[in-house]
């Protein structure tokens, strides 16, 4: 139904880009649309520490601790696929490069510092694995051609049924090459939905045939925020919308009708956190609420260099008002399934500043090749699954310098993350969960000494780069894999419900036809969606969403790979 004024609730990438398309498709005044949201940029974040305004940390941290720098989590892009967000870039400002829209700038940082990663996997006594051997075997093959040739009429026969449960005929699987680089390029656990899964292996398919070396990955010039983020705000700003921030909104109002499943927002309830009172704002007829219901980094908690993350109990703040809606209507989805299994989903990452980069140089070293080139992923020498089979320790991903624009030309930021938070450390004796800033550093030095063959390996220099740490900052995020969590295909609710007059759904836990979760990509098409049903602009008019999985070359060249 169409409208002509958004409130839109969170300011993430979703919702930001619904907010871009209303204004330059729909050809709306941005005096029009109103955001409110605990933060300005969602799960894109990247910043200096005593920037951080998560409230929480500040009151806990005294300001001897804020040092360095923090990303809860990383991004990488893929031209190829994410098409809806490379769009979307072109249609603003770069907010660090003149004259370069932000997708020119992205495409100008990546043609300069091209992906190819020669150390994709790292085993203790072994060293650097030869990862374009998948060492798949017929059985592993036989089960990934059945995803891959599943068309998507028939997805529903994956609803409910994890990975581990899909192969759980063949646990070979998961001791391949293929699996480890699989799970730590995209954060697949065993708990993980099968359902995803395939999406994955239709729209990443081309993928397949070069995940050795993640040649078709692309990165931002900074981090996220400064190169995703902050052109988005500033451009929204530029053209007159509101984003009001610090407001957590807590309930709905709906209106009463005798029409039991019609669903239309009359107004919110929120509680501005500055001032810890309770604001209302009343929906009129006119104005179309887009809501993002979900964020893999609701309750994160953050730690410091002496300090493990807390685990924060909360459900999660966007989560909450979903359960609201659904406890009201019928089909809106089913937020549980996603937020009420922490086993499945939680992370631990950390993020590494250094004032020398005498550890930047030691992993250019043990790997051979330059910062910003991979994703780096260290695998345990010993059985410690339920399967039995040996699985990664923890992932680095070590940027390209200077990855924040503040950054000294001296300073080094290097991030990290253990998928498996409760497993235990190798060097370190006690869970990934529990350990301070430092305790993880001292982790990583021991993962690495591992595969660092010969004399003056890594351990000797220890103390030297312990002394160079400005601060390690690990976060705890219950939901940061929350998206893949197992699943029926009814659990998320769609963008536009079915009855649904003046509200829509946005982000990675809204339900869309063919799109992949835990990419920008998903996300903006999402926020597209929902500007162009408002605006009254056919669906005929999105960008046009490739589909690898129906091209021959491609399926012939990921055949032939599943024999290397």
């Amino acid at each position: 139904m169409q409208k002509n004024k958004a409130v839109l609730i969170g300011a993430g990438l979703s919702n930001m880009a619904a907010a871009v398309y209303l204004i330059q498709e729909g050809h709306w005044n941005g005096k029009q649309i109103t955001f409110y949201s605990l933060d300005d940029h969602g799960s894109n974040d990247g910043a200096p520490t005593d920037t951080v305004t998560d409230e929480y940390w500040n009151k806990n941290h005294p300001m001897e601790n804020r040092k360095g720098y923090v990303a809860r989590g990383g991004r990488m892009l893929n031209y190829r696929t994410y098409v809806d967000l490379m769009d979307l870039l072109d249609r603003i400002p770069s907010t660090t490069e003149k004259n370069m829209t932000a997708a020119e700038d992205t495409r100008d940082f990546d043609a300069k510092h091209r992906t190819f990663d020669k150390a994709r996997l790292l085993e203790g006594g072994k060293g650097i694995i030869n990862g374009s051997h998948l060492g798949l075997i017929n059985q592993d093959r036989l089960h990934l051609t059945k995803l891959i040739a599943m068309p998507d009429s028939e997805e529903e026969k994956l609803d409910n049924v994890t990975i581990a449960q899909y192969f759980s005929d063949d646990p070979h699987f998961f001791g391949t090459n293929f699996w480890f680089m699989w799970e730590t390029t995209f954060a697949f656990r065993l708990q993980s939905s099968a359902q995803e899964l395939r999406r994955y292996m239709h729209q990443m398919i081309y993928e397949f045939t070069q995940i050795e070396h993640l040649v078709g990955v692309n990165r931002t010039r900074y981090n996220q925020y400064e190169s995703i983020m902050l052109p988005l705000i500033n451009y929204l700003r530029d053209q007159g919308c509101k984003i009001v921030l610090n407001r957590l909104v807590t309930d709905w109002e709906f209106k009463d009708t005798t029409m039991q499943d019609e669903i239309t927002v009359t107004g919110l309830t929120m509680k501005n956190t500055t001032t810890g009172k309770d604001e209302h704002v009343t929906i009129d007829d006119d104005t179309a609420v887009i809501f993002t219901n979900g964020s893999i980094t609701d309750s994160a908690t953050m730690g410091d260099f002496n300090t493990p993350a807390p685990e924060n109990p909360d459900y999660g703040a966007a989560a909450s008002l979903w359960k609201k809606a659904t406890e009201r209507f019928y089909d809106l989805g089913n937020p549980d399934k996603f937020f009420a299994d922490r086993d499945a989903s939680e992370w631990v990452s950390f993020t590494l500043t250094t004032k020398n980069h005498l550890l930047l140089n030691e992993i250019t070293r043990i790997t051979t090749q330059v910062p910003g080139n991979a994703l780096n992923s260290f695998i345990s020498t010993s059985p410690i699954t339920a399967l039995g089979k040996k699985d990664v320790n923890m992932s680095i991903v070590v940027h390209h310098q200077p990855h924040f624009t503040t950054q000294k030309p001296n300073e080094s930021v290097i991030w990290g993350y253990f998928l498996y938070p409760r497993r235990r450390g190798e060097f370190v004796d006690k869970p990934y969960i529990e350990m301070t800033g430092k305790e993880m550093v001292q982790e990583l030095i021991g993962q690495l000494s591992k595969v660092d063959p010969g004399p003056g390996n890594i351990r000797d220099k220890s103390e030297q780069i312990m002394a160079s740490v400005i601060n390690s900052i690990p976060v705890y995020m219950p939901y940061a894999s929350a998206l893949f969590n197992n699943r029926a295909k009814t659990d998320r609710p769609k963008v536009i419900p079915k009855h649904a007059t003046n509200l829509a759904f946005t982000g990675e836990f809204a339900e869309q036809p063919y799109q992949m979760v835990f990419t920008e990509q998903s996300a903006v098409r999402s926020g597209e969606i929902a500007a162009y049903h408002f605006a009254g602009i056919p669906m005929a008019n999105l960008v046009k969403t490739p589909r690898y999985d129906k091209d021959l070359k491609t399926l012939a060249k990921a055949a032939k790979k599943m024999f290397d």
